[in-house]
């Protein structure tokens, strides 16, 4: 075989490979993903391995996001998760690592050169940190971030009534004199900083899956869209098209990882999308001459790491972090008193995820996609269906075995040992789901317990984004992939139709007022209505929970320098939409939905899409360099709200702006041998490439690519 016959482009500038075997052929897309997403992949594993203030720049800023990752240190352990690849996997593993490691043999990206470091080799190690990475995302954090925010509201007086209500059913083992004699350091860097220099922030998606019962088709139709930040460049999804004999597999790969994470083959297809699975616990430690209690009466050491930081032109850094089995303090233990430990269950996860991804390739039938994607480590949400017909879901993800009446939620006392992890739950007990009656199933973050015998989440996304989708594949028997197109542009918000139903009858005889009542909920550029929703929305936020809650100055804190409002919005809402709530204080509901509608009608209309441009910015160069030069693109629009299947959030974090948004959709019908997709940005993360940004028309027009396995044009990667 000729090189172009081993690995080319298409005429949408995917790359195809083509291997005598597996190991061939994962090594080929290692190869394309050095030579496409080089630059990509070598940020990644700096920001992984806590060097950018070594390689990047030596800011304060980029010195925290480096305490950030030492203190993670996802870089330890690694060893023994190499011992524990199948035979098959290790070398497959191997052969992509060679595979990148000759595309920069080839050529470096010349940001290196002006960046100032040669790339070290790429290793399996650098493939387990990806993976690690990818797991953990910002929605680990912004798990463990919720749970932070409870302590900071004890703290700061909130009593236990209101507490129950914002977090019902969750308290288990809660202690609020402990938890008020925490002391917490300062605040850890915002999820919004600490993924701006190579991974974008994931904070919700859609998939599902429809019987061939209900198509047009006969056959399965499934659908994936990854909402994430789309005003980086380039996309973090990179589409692949891999062939061996008569076997092969497509669909969206994450440079760095050998696998497919939602794709298909000739016998399955897979999506996947996050889940709030609560993997992340917090334990409170009693400390003083460096040591931990335990009881009846025994003082521990724990275990010092001291980590170095090189800095671009600056003086080294010393970090000192202290560690027991509960995982790192935050806080000195020098200094008596109480802090707090904290792990994530998949800290030492790798060699598993990746085996079981690598393993899909072969895999035919849904239940077989299913009991591998029950091994992954880190938390997702994978919908399959198969070409016998059959759909399914199941919920990955290391889930810790908690005592009795604990969910982990809330910290609890570290010096009793039956506070402590008794392993992992199965992922047989995970939420999981073969064949619905219904004839579909839907995920799109919010809570799935109801589908597994244990319960892993505690706080997650709402069922507004499900609700819509589900409705809409229930009026259907007859769907086609077209019908999922629509789906995946639909800006309908059910959230608003039940706020509306409060507020419509409340609202002033005003132009404003008329133009909100006649809105039909749908959060398209050109509606007025969309605009005015959105400020009576916050101003509701500002009347019950900055009022009556926890303070105005939090409650725009938490607004801007947190996920907290984007991602557990289900907790507020809970009490706006109530009908009585210790939360309105002296007020009724509708006395309060009267004042923020009073407050926030007082603008002039605008239309939706006016307010909601952005810029698409190259990931190293952040908008520094001339718009001629070309590197960043846009402005782009950004449709959709909070809560509408096409999500679309704008928003202002630790001083940059942020997007969510469905950057990469899939659809597969399993009569074909297909995939169409579409997504922000293209193969290429070469700015002078042609491919650079190649897909992105396509995406903003609504526009679907089809990616085929034996592509009748070849250009040369």
């Amino acid at each position: 075989m000729s090189t172009i016959d081993k690995i080319w482009r298409d005429k949408h500038g995917v790359c195809h490979v083509e291997g005598k075997d597996k190991i061939e052929a994962f090594g080929l897309m290692g190869y394309a993903h050095g030579k496409d997403r080089g630059m990509q992949m070598l940020l990644m594993r700096i920001l992984g391995q806590g060097r950018a203030s070594e390689f990047l720049d030596s800011s304060d800023e980029m010195l925290e996001i480096d305490k950030f990752f030492r203190r993670m240190n996802w870089t330890g352990s690694i060893s023994s998760q190499i011992e524990k690849f199948s035979p098959e996997a290790k070398e497959i593993n191997d052969a992509y690592c060679a595979g990148v490691n000759r595309a920069f043999a080839q050529k470096i990206p010349w940001e290196c050169k002006l960046l100032g470091f040669k790339p070290e080799p790429w290793r399996i190690e650098n493939s387990i940190l990806i993976s690690r990475m990818i797991g953990y995302l910002t929605l680990s954090q912004s798990q463990g971030e919720m749970e932070r925010l409870l302590i900071e509201f004890v703290q700061a007086g909130m009593d236990e009534e209101r507490l129950n209500e914002l977090f019902p059913g969750i308290l288990g083992g809660f202690d609020i004199d402990l938890i008020k004699k925490i002391k917490l350091a300062e605040r850890l860097v915002s999820p919004v900083s600490l993924w701006n220099i190579a991974m974008p922030l994931m904070m919700a998606s859609n998939n599902w899956a429809v019987s061939g019962e209900k198509t047009a088709s006969g056959k399965p139709i499934l659908s994936n869209d990854v909402h994430l930040e789309v005003n980086r460049l380039p996309n973090v999804w990179y589409e692949m098209v891999l062939k061996i004999k008569d076997r092969y597999a497509m669909g969206g790969t994450m440079p760095g990882a050998p696998g497919l994470l939602t794709g298909r083959n000739p016998d399955l297809a897979w999506s996947v999308t996050y889940t709030f699975m609560d993997s992340t616990d917090s334990w409170v430690e009693k400390c003083k001459d460096g040591k931990y209690f335990r009881e009846p009466d025994i003082w521990i050491n724990f275990t010092k790491r001291e980590e170095i930081i090189k800095r671009k032109k600056k003086n080294p850094v010393k970090v000192v972090f202290y560690e027991n089995k509960h995982g790192i303090l935050e806080g000195n233990p020098n200094k008596e008193g109480y802090y707090i430990t904290t792990s994530w269950a998949s800290a030492f996860s790798g060699a598993v995820t990746l085996d079981s991804l690598i393993k899909m390739f072969d895999a035919k039938t849904v239940t077989q996609g299913m009991d591998l994607f029950g091994r992954i480590e880190t938390s997702w949400n994978w919908i399959l269906a198969d070409k016998n017909g059959n759909i399914g879901y199941q919920m990955s993800g290391l889930m810790p075995k908690r005592r009795e009446g604990v969910t982990g939620f809330v910290p609890l006392p570290g010096w009793e040992e039956k506070n402590d992890w008794q392993g992992f739950e199965s992922p047989q007990d995970l939420p999981r789901c073969y064949n619905p009656e219904c004839g579909f199933f839907v995920t799109t973050n919010q809570n799935l317990n109801e589908y597994g015998k244990v319960d892993p989440i505690n706080v997650g996304m709402g069922p507004y984004r499900a609700d819509r989708i589900g409705k809409l594949l229930s009026e259907n028997n007859d769907i086609t992939r077209e019908d999922m197109y629509k789906i995946h542009y639909d800006v309908y918000s059910t959230q608003a139709a039940l706020f509306m139903k409060i507020l419509a009858p409340l609202l002033p005889d005003t132009s404003q007022g008329r133009l909100l009542k006649n809105w039909n909920f749908e959060y398209s550029a050109d509606s007025e209505g969309a605009f005015l929703f959105d400020r009576v929305y916050k101003a509701l936020y500002l009347e019950v929970f900055g009022k009556n809650g926890f303070g105005t100055d939090a409650v725009d804190h938490i607004d801007k320098q947190t996920g907290i409002f984007n991602d557990f919005y289900i907790n507020f809402d809970r009490i706006l939409l109530s009908e009585t709530s210790v939360w309105f204080g002296t007020r009724t509901r509708e006395e309060i939905y009267q004042k923020a509608a009073e407050k926030a009608l007082k603008a002039q209309p605008e239309k939706w899409g006016n307010t909601r441009k952005v810029i698409m910015k190259n990931i190293l160069f952040d908008g520094k360099l001339p718009k001629f030069l070309g590197f960043d693109r846009g402005p782009i629009t950004i449709i959709g709200g909070l809560s509408t299947p096409h999500q679309g959030q704008i928003f202002e974090s630790a001083g940059r702006q942020t997007t969510f948004a469905p950057g990469f959709r899939m659809v597969v019908d399993l009569s074909t041998d297909e995939i169409n997709t579409n997504m922000a940005g293209g193969p290429s993360d070469r700015r002078f490439s042609k491919w650079y940004c190649s897909d992105l028309e396509n995406w903003i027009s609504g526009k679907y690519k089809t990616l085929v396995v034996n592509s009748k044009e070849k250009y040369k990667l």
